[in-house]
């Protein structure tokens, strides 16, 4: 399976933007340095999100993004779409020319496989995400370690 770094990436932003930016628009350079992405990657994945329509920017003092659609209505499966992320399990890109130009006798299972992955991420909304228990305790980790970082920069 192939699901790279950039797939990784806008499904963690856009769960770091679900469960920070209920009240107010979130930046990127917040995202970036709870999540520790690099800001232009953030910027580029954000392009893609936006002009899927999965974020909107609200420009501004006190700017930033915001989920263009509630939590329950945003896919995982459409984040990594949106980002142009495939999820592959295939040796050819699902070419079919795997073995010499031609398909490879298992040819049929990687890409059932690969569509049963991009199934499973569909039936997963940010909602379902932000409803596990983990998930809002790694979240919570993550704001008390910013909250002491800005605390001994100060």
């Amino acid at each position: 399976m192939r699901l790279t770094t950039k797939g990784r990436y806008a499904v963690t932003a856009m769960l770091d933007l679900a469960l920070h930016g209920e009240k107010k628009p979130i930046s990127l350079a917040d995202i970036s340095k709870r999540q520790e992405i690099s800001l232009s990657y953030l910027e580029q994945l954000f392009s893609k999100l936006r002009s899927q329509e999965l974020v909107k920017s609200v420009r501004g003092p006190g700017g930033g993004y915001r989920l263009n659609r509630g939590t329950d209505d945003i896919r995982v499966a459409d984040i990594i779409d949106a980002v142009n992320e495939s999820i592959d399990a295939t040796n050819c890109n699902k070419q079919g020319n795997c073995q010499r130009g031609v398909q490879c006798l298992t040819h049929h299972l990687w890409c059932d496989l690969s569509d049963q992955i991009h199934d499973f991420l569909s039936g997963i909304t940010l909602q379902n995400l932000i409803d596990r228990n983990e998930v809002r305790e790694i979240s919570a980790r993550q704001d008390r370690e910013q909250e002491l970082l800005q605390a001994t920069l100060a």
